[in-house]
């Protein structure tokens, strides 16, 4: 089984970005900011997760997909490592990643993984073990209490927002804290905002970015 995704972006491109959506949404929904990006060189590709988002009575929600499932009931401090659905998702979305560069042309080392919300926590997840140009965390969260140290030194974006009732700032702070730990430069932003995806943060992603090219 592999990823569906959409793509966007320069066909041409030396760099990619993989971003992932969050917990409930598709590919569809974040694809959705690429004309918002404006990034030259680069070509753009949105993975719907493999499971499909359940609600309440366990229905599927029209469209939506999720990574992995969450209680009604939860709480961010409590790790999510040993659930099945986890687990299968970090494995197909390890080998998708893997199997991009003979697809696209575009290594890995040229390739910037980002996440929002639950699509963040995979990108922490997964994207350490992976030689990345770079990472984007948006209004995400760690799976445990701890991060394994990247394969490769790669620039790591984390923004979050302050009024978020979703994840609450405190994991974004957590995640930062976790980064401090092995000494890695993070260009941390805390925008007055709730869970989304705002201007500044489209912002600051190109910004980013552009900078990766640059280099």
């Amino acid at each position: 089984m592999s990823l569906r995704a959409l793509s966007a972006g320069d066909a041409s491109a030396s760099y990619l970005l993989v971003l992932l959506h969050g917990w409930g949404a598709n590919a569809q929904d974040v694809a959705g900011i690429a004309p918002y990006m404006q990034l030259a060189n680069y070509r753009m590709i949105f993975p719907d997760a493999p499971h499909l988002h359940q609600v309440a009575g366990g229905m599927a929600a029209p469209g939506g997909r999720m990574w992995y499932a969450l209680p009604a009931i939860f709480n961010f401090d409590i790790p999510f490592d040993n659930q099945s659905d986890l687990q299968k998702s970090k494995q197909l979305l390890t080998d998708w990643l893997n199997a991009l560069p003979e697809k696209t042309g575009i290594p890995l080392e040229k390739t910037v993984m980002a996440g929002f919300s639950q699509g963040g926590a995979m990108t922490l997840d997964v994207g350490m073990d992976l030689p990345l140009a770079g990472m984007m965390i948006l209004s995400g969260y760690m799976h445990s209490q701890s991060l394994n140290s990247p394969v490769t030194p790669r620039p790591i974006l984390l923004a979050h927002g302050i009024q978020d009732p979703v994840v609450p700032i405190a994991q974004a702070r957590r995640t930062k804290s976790a980064f401090d730990d092995f000494s890695i430069a993070v260009d941390y932003h805390e925008f007055t905002m709730g869970h989304e995806i705002s201007l500044q943060v489209l912002e600051a992603a190109q910004k980013f970015c552009q900078e990766l090219y640059k280099k």
